[in-house]
C-alpha cells in the first residue's frame, strides 16, 4: 500500500512541476513553487494546487 502511495506522491509532484514551469509566472516564483514541491512532496502540492501559480486560489 506504502508504494501505491508514494507512486501517486511523485505523479502528483511530477504533474505540478510541469505546470509551474509551463506557468506564466516570473522565473523566482518558479524556481520557489518548485523547490517547496521538492522539499516537502505532499504538503507542498497542495499549497501548489490552493495557491501557486495557476492554482485555485
Amino acid at each position: 500500500m506504502e508504494g501505491v502511495l508514494g507512486l501517486l506522491v511523485l505523479i502528483a509532484d511530477i504533474y505540478a512541476i510541469i505546470k509551474i514551469l509551463q506557468s506564466s509566472a516570473s522565473g523566482l516564483k518558479k524556481l520557489v513553487w518548485v523547490l517547496v514541491v521538492l522539499l516537502f512532496p505532499v504538503i507542498g502540492f497542495i499549497a501548489w494546487f490552493f495557491f501557486g501559480p495557476g492554482g485555485r486560489g
